[in-house]
């Protein structure tokens, strides 16, 4: 049998929340295996955080910022190793000004942002120079961007998570506060996708298994256990894609409803979420 170390261990219950005992034999069961443990936990009815909100990671700053033509919005992510240095204001200032760069040139790619000009230097060669001149690891590990007719951003408070979103259309009555309250939504419910349509046949077949293990541990019927499933998956597309969420502002509608409400034909273009360790 596989050795499991407690740092191994420990490492999963932050990204579950389950038991050590129970980490301890998903790793084992798993070969060590992680993502594998992960998935053991969840069809043996763990506590699994599948958000993974709690997951363990170095310190740092996220913006995200849109153009200003709003038609492209992206997020930044670099990361340092100590919060001291992540809540020091030049270091923010530097985050921002490479978050700057990349709603303006719009790259789009992390290493076509790390190769652009910043003050004579690339990026890449000014993320080197903080190194020397902080002391610490500096790195640039997240970068995500939206491109549609008008686009928003959302910085939540403490620069450690940012979120921006698309809409296919500029000219509706209230518009701003619609994507506010948009990326607001995705930042707080943390969705996978914009609709069902947009999951990936792997993760359906993903959930639709879990959900058939789930229900045989549970003692139900062998012939059920296609219908119990489905319900579990119909379960994760109302908590999981953005559209069919309930609108946290108001709960008693959904966010297609919300949308709906405002402009029939105002659709959701796309998002992107960075979070701190997610």
């Amino acid at each position: 049998m596989i050795k499991i170390t407690a740092a191994e261990v420990n490492n999963l219950r932050k990204l579950t929340g389950a038991g050590m005992m129970d980490c301890k034999k998903a790793l084992q069961e798993s070969d060590g295996d992680v993502e594998k443990a992960i998935d053991i936990l969840r069809k043996k009815g763990q506590k699994v955080a599948s958000k993974r909100a709690d997951k363990a990671a170095s310190e740092g700053v996220v913006i995200a910022k849109t153009s200003a033509d709003k038609k492209f919005a992206a997020i930044v992510m670099v990361n340092c190793e100590t919060d001291f240095v992540a809540k020091n204001a030049d270091f923010a200032a530097f985050v921002d000004q490479i978050a700057e760069l990349a709603i303006t040139k719009a790259p789009k790619s992390i290493d076509e942002l790390k190769g652009l000009d910043l003050n004579s230097r690339t990026v890449e060669e000014s993320l080197l120079d903080q190194v020397g001149k902080i002391g610490e690891k500096i790195e640039l590990n997240g970068y995500k961007f939206v491109e549609s007719p008008i686009t928003f951003a959302y910085n939540h408070m403490g620069n450690k998570l940012g979120t921006v979103i698309g809409l296919s259309k500029a000219d509706v009555n209230g518009i701003n506060d619609i994507g506010k309250e948009l990326a607001m939504q995705v930042a707080a419910m943390n969705p996978v996708a914009v609709d069902k349509e947009d999951i990936s046949e792997e993760v359906i077949q993903k959930e639709i298994e879990i959900g058939k293990d789930q229900a045989r541990q549970e003692g139900k019927p062998e012939e059920l256990l296609e219908k119990i499933a489905m319900g579990k998956l119909n379960k994760f597309y109302k908590e999981s894609t953005l559209l069919n969420q309930d609108f946290v502002r108001d709960t008693k509608k959904s966010v297609r409803q919300y949308l709906s409400e405002t402009d029939k034909d105002l659709k959701v273009s796309g998002f992107q979420r960075v979070m701190l360790g997610a």
